[in-house]
């Protein structure tokens, strides 16, 4: 796994809308400095990180993100009581046809 994927992985999940702003520009910068694509290894390392809530955008950057690497990082149900942004992570590889949904 690159440095800059176990950086941004050691500092945990992305804060929620209450962190200050050092804070999330402080994670926008670590998340930049990670270049696509990531490895499978970097995207199931990172679907750790989804915090409580969108981070102002800085979520769906992360998603986006995971979704470079090797599709799809999470093949079942995350079940009702999930991360939102593993449920989304989830249903977008079904409705992208990744997993077949029975």
């Amino acid at each position: 796994m690159r440095p800059e994927v176990q950086v941004f992985v050691a500092a945990g999940p992305l804060p929620d809308g209450d962190a200050s702003e050092e804070e999330i520009d402080r994670r926008v910068q670590q998340l930049e400095a990670i270049s696509k694509p990531v490895t499978g290894e970097e995207a199931r390392a990172l679907v750790s990180c989804f915090g409580p809530d969108d981070c102002y955008g800085v979520a769906w950057t992360l998603l986006h993100l995971i979704e470079t690497g090797p599709n799809p990082v999470l093949t079942t149900d995350p079940g009702p009581d999930a991360n939102e942004w593993h449920q989304r992570l989830h249903n977008r590889a079904v409705n992208g046809g990744l997993i077949h949904w029975t």
